[in-house]
């Protein structure tokens, strides 16, 4: 199938909550193109049918009688297979957690059942959420991979199999699948979603895939309303309902680490997108305080593997080696050279990008950069030398540097390239979400959507 940005999902809010379709009917729905493209897009690990259409008859009768829980009262959501489920088993893509059940709820899922939320599948993760890859394809070239480690999260919303799917991000597991598939994405400020069990690094956060702002911004805001943040932080701040479109005065482009691996006509559709937008655009090399930050984020991938690696091998270790990939003992194994003095180095390394992005808030309204360096790659597990590849599921750098900024960051789906997906990302500052989102909204109907 050839992309085009103007293609609009499978959404919600514009759905059930309008009286258009019961929440049963909606679920049907959604079951229907499941059974009609799962086994080619393999985007679920486990589904719970049963236990989904039960949830769907009750949300039903909520709101026939007026008693909807919340706006997501009724909404099918997938949740990846790296977070607690009480009704499907949590195996975290990795032949160490085969047959892992632990019965009980991550936080997120216990605020989404309490919003009215279906809990309906489980989304295939890579590999402990690096980067050994599931079976998942990109729904729009089943040759290309959705991105990952939010594989599945990407390409069951992008197949419309569900409205909402929640994916977790250290690097570029958020933005950047959601990029490559076509959705809309929020990676939240760090902490802004509960975390739950998923507290061992400093740099993973939780959000929403989605083929709509309103979905997307409900879902997290909903989740945050309930259980809050990650304990010590304030937890998603904002409105209930969607933010409306906001205007900015002044926009910065951020290129990041990945640009010179990025491909001509990416690039160029890049920035004729966002000179085509009608607000002021700042390039770095037109402004010191913006091209500071581009120095500072520069290494940003190298210095966030480092903290994160440092900071999961503890539990790493506790997993037999048999039941690893080649990848994941690879990184476990580099990741033993390591001491603490490395590790507080980087941390003084990332406390500078923050201080770098911090000092220009009194100059932009929000920040711009490609979501993924390209179209998703092709990926072919069976090709000679496939376990070679150190990128299965596609380069992260394009969202290495949100991701250690600890800022808010949305993926837009506006650009097409080669017939294929490529987002743009808004990032702003800390805990200002709600603004990242309404520009993004802005900035979705601001100027036509590029095709490259």
């Amino acid at each position: 199938m050839t992309y085009h940005p103007s293609w609009r999902g499978v959404t919600f809010h514009d759905v059930v909550p309008a009286g258009v379709l019961s929440a049963r009917a909606f679920l049907e729905q959604c079951l229907e193109r499941i059974a009609a493209r799962e086994h080619i897009v393999q985007a679920f690990v486990a589904i719970d049918e049963r236990g989904a259409r039960a949830a769907a008859d009750a949300a039903s009768k909520r709101r026939a009688e007026g008693r909807a829980l919340s706006p997501i009262d009724g909404m099918p959501v997938a949740i990846k297979d790296l977070i607690e489920t009480a009704n499907m088993p949590t195996q975290m893509g990795c032949r160490a957690y085969d047959g892992n059940w632990p019965k009980r709820d991550s936080a997120m899922v216990q605020a989404l059942r309490e919003a009215g939320a279906i809990i309906l599948a489980k989304a295939v993760t890579t590999e402990l959420g690096m980067s050994e890859p599931g079976p998942t394809t990109n729904p729009w070239n089943t040759a290309r991979t959705p991105g990952g480690s939010s594989s599945g999260s990407a390409a069951a919303v992008a197949a419309g199999f569900v409205p909402v799917a929640i994916g977790t991000q250290v690097a570029g597991s958020i933005i950047r699948p959601a990029a490559y598939c076509g959705n809309w994405a929020l990676k939240p400020t760090q902490g802004g979603v509960h975390r739950g069990e998923r507290q061992g690094t400093s740099q993973s956060t939780a959000g929403p895939h989605a083929n709509s702002a309103q979905d997307a911004w409900l879902v997290a805001r909903e989740i945050s309303r309930r259980v809050g943040g990650d304990p010590g932080t304030p937890g998603l701040l904002g409105p209930l309902s969607t933010p409306d479109p906001v205007r900015p005065v002044r926009l910065g482009v951020l290129r990041t680490e990945c640009w010179p691996r990025i491909d001509g006509a990416s690039q160029m559709a890049f920035i004729q997108y966002v000179k085509s937008l009608p607000a002021e655009v700042v390039f770095p090399e037109d402004d010191p305080a913006l091209a500071a930050l581009e120095t500072a984020v520069a290494d940003a991938m190298a210095i966030g593997t480092k903290i994160t690696a440092f900071e999961n091998r503890w539990a790493f270790r506790n997993l037999a080696r048999d039941k690893l990939s080649r990848r994941m003992i690879a990184r476990l194994d580099a990741s033993a050279a390591w001491v603490q003095e490395d590790y507080i180095a980087a941390m003084e390394l990332r406390a500078a990008m923050r201080a770098a992005q911090a000092a220009l808030a009194p100059r932009y309204d929000a920040l711009l950069a490609l979501a993924c360096p390209g179209p998703a790659p092709f990926w072919n597990p069976n090709a000679p030398n496939a376990d070679d590849n150190p990128r299965p599921t596609g380069d992260p750098s394009c969202n290495a540097a949100t991701s250690a900024l600890g800022c808010p960051a949305v993926t837009v789906p506006v650009m097409a390239v080669a017939g294929m997906p490529v987002g743009v990302q808004v990032i702003g500052q800390p805990h200002q979400d709600a603004k990242a989102m309404g520009i993004a909204r802005w900035m979705h109907g601001a100027a036509p959507h590029l095709v490259a």
